[in-house]
């Protein structure tokens, strides 16, 4: 169809002079290529999506009646058709009652299988899950550049299943997670994303889930054009263990660290060993933590610096080098005690 065509149909609607015998056109045929695109996708992929929201349970003062009292709201989307549902770990934390709310807009109680702050991802599963759910296509963030078309759906303000576009504006951000973890490789992307948005699928122009939608930034609270996702190459790597064991399976050396408040405070460099847990391969290796000395004060013991070349500031920098290693393998852990540098050799095993 030509332009004009396009212009002279236009005005017609506009104006009701539509000729008869046209109500039966499909004016999706008339929409441009992007317009078709963005309404298959949302028509295909909302039915997985699902509204998440977050209650506490309170008994009444006076009449001693329990009360729910709604803490927040966000959204998920299916996972598998046995009633799994993956949202953020923000979106669900310290909830006492959850309900998911389908797109047929029946409710569900969900019940917690599996939660990584660290990764802000969390998988419910809801209770007598109908036999149509739908799932979404797994796409790779690997291949994502900057510049390609994203969709995001969600429920911003509690306004159910709603679209919104845009584009990858950058990758490989950084931001942090509930319990203050760095969380790497995020995608930046313009599409509106708002409160409520939390926990809602980011999808490619093949329909094709591509990231979790977690976070804004924003001085006022709504969208500014930035927002941040999970890559789907995390999520598919996080979610089959939340779901197996509840948690992400982390290499560990088997130590208690101190805070990085505390580190900050006393500006140290690097990452106090407080605690050597006996058998653990960092005892075996020889290293210590911080003891009493005779006047009661606070001696340090290892104070870890570097962790297979990786240089080691804060918990993030340790757990960051920690997880690209495998339960088996054996590190170079460099630290200063006292006066002296030392190294260690140590054998990571899987966390208990």
């Amino acid at each position: 169809m030509t332009a004009l065509a396009r212009y002279a149909l236009s005005l017609a609607l506009l104006l009701g002079t539509l000729p008869a015998g046209a109500a039966g056109v499909d004016y999706l045929s008339f929409a441009t290529d992007d317009e078709a695109n963005s309404t298959e996708i949302f028509s295909k992929a909302s039915p997985s999506v699902v509204f998440v929201t977050n209650s506490a349970l309170r008994r009444d003062f006076f009449s001693l009646n329990v009360q729910e009292i709604p803490q927040g709201a966000g959204t998920g989307f299916v996972w598998d058709d046995s009633g799994l549902i993956v949202t953020n770990f923000h979106v669900i934390a310290g909830a006492q009652k959850l309900t998911v709310t389908l797109q047929d807009r029946s409710e569900h109680n969900a019940e917690v299988i599996g939660l990584a702050p660290e990764k802000d991802l969390a998988v419910l599963r809801i209770t007598d899950p109908p036999d149509n759910l739908v799932t979404l296509p797994l796409g790779d963030s690997s291949e994502l550049t900057v510049g390609r078309k994203v969709l995001a759906i969600g429920n911003p303000f509690g306004l159910d299943t709603t679209l919104t576009t845009g584009i990858v504006s950058a990758l490989g951000r950084e931001i942090q997670a509930p319990n203050d973890r760095r969380i790497r490789g995020v995608i930046q992307t313009d599409a509106a994303i708002n409160p409520g948005n939390s926990g809602g699928p980011l999808l490619n122009s093949l329909g094709q889930l591509i990231g979790v939608n977690t976070a804004i930034y924003s001085p006022s609270g709504a969208s500014a054009g930035i927002g941040f996702a999970i890559p789907v190459n995390t999520v598919k790597e996080v979610v089959p263990q939340l779901i197996s064991y509840g948690r992400i399976l982390r290499p560990t050396i088997g130590v208690e660290l101190a805070s990085d408040r505390w580190v900050a405070r006393y500006g140290i460099k690097g990452l106090p060993v407080v605690q050597v847990y006996p058998g653990m391969p960092a005892e075996k290796a020889g290293m210590a933590g911080a003891y009493r000395g005779r006047r009661g004060e606070v001696v340090l013991g290892d104070i870890i610096t570097e962790i297979g070349g990786q240089p080691v500031r804060s918990n993030s920098d340790y757990y960051d080098a920690l997880e690209n290693l495998s339960p088996g393998d054996t590190v170079t852990i460099r630290s200063r005690r006292g006066d002296e540098t030392r190294s260690f050799e140590v054998t990571v095993i899987e966390s208990q």
